[in-house]
């Protein structure tokens, strides 16, 4: 069976996507002093598109760090209905250890945060089994843009996606290296190298708020041109601002 396979040297795309996630590790430190890293790898074009970027940047322009690969598999999850084997396959090319846990989500139960919960905490238990305490997560600029807008309009408070965040709860933190990421070139460059997928098969998620926010996005772009980017830069540098004053 052939796997999807992406590794410099890119094209004009990947080259550009490559930079932006350079500037993100560098701009927050994310591995600065790391040896080790998970990756949450659902399947879906976000985390295959991390898991192919950071393979290809460690060991260059940063000091090589050790990639763990974590798959949380299940009815309801957001890696349900990919194939161990097509998750592993890729895994195996790139010389990734492949681990995949188990969620035990019911559909008469099933909502969206105690979903989250589960998968987090079956994804910060793998890693730190291994022995990893740093996490990156497949979060873009627009999954950033969305979270902020929900909090904003919901709860009042203006804050997204952290590029990096420590949970001191559980003893890990998280990382974000796609922070600076539009999802539209993720999605080109998913299709450029055969590994994007439709994933979310979840009853919930299919009208979730989030769904909704993201169209209502798409409704004031039509005003607005720039309003995802300008969304999560602001986000960005409010959330720089609140860090520097503690």
């Amino acid at each position: 069976m052939e796997y999807p396979f992406a590794s410099p040297p890119w094209s004009g795309l990947g080259k550009r996507l490559e930079s932006t996630i350079r500037k993100a590790l560098f701009d927050y430190q994310m591995v600065e002093g790391i040896e080790k890293i998970a990756i949450a790898l659902s399947g879906g074009k976000d985390s295959l598109a991390l898991l192919f970027m950071l393979k290809a940047i460690s060991g260059r322009g940063f000091p090589p760090f050790e990639i763990h690969a974590i798959h949380v598999d299940g009815a309801f999850s957001c890696g349900a209905g990919v194939d161990l084997n097509y998750l592993k396959g890729i895994c195996d090319r790139l010389e990734v250890n492949f681990i995949s846990r188990e969620s035990h989500q019911k559909l008469e139960t099933l909502e969206c945060y105690s979903c989250s919960r589960e998968r987090r905490r079956l994804l910060f238990d793998a890693a730190k089994g291994l022995g990893i305490t740093t996490i990156a997560f497949g979060h873009h600029r627009d999954d950033h843009a969305q979270t902020l807008l929900m909090n904003l309009l919901h709860k009042g408070e203006f804050a997204g996606n952290l590029p990096k965040i420590t949970m001191h709860d559980y003893g890990v933190t998280i990382i974000r290296p796609l922070i600076y990421v539009a999802e539209n070139d993720i999605r080109t460059f998913a299709e450029q190298h055969g590994f994007k997928r439709i994933m979310c098969r979840c009853p919930v998620g299919q009208d979730s708020m989030r769904r909704r926010v993201d169209q209502l996005l798409s409704e004031i772009e039509a005003l607005f041109p720039d309003a995802r980017s300008n969304i999560a830069s602001a986000g960005l540098i409010y959330g720089s601002d609140k860090a520097s004053r503690k």
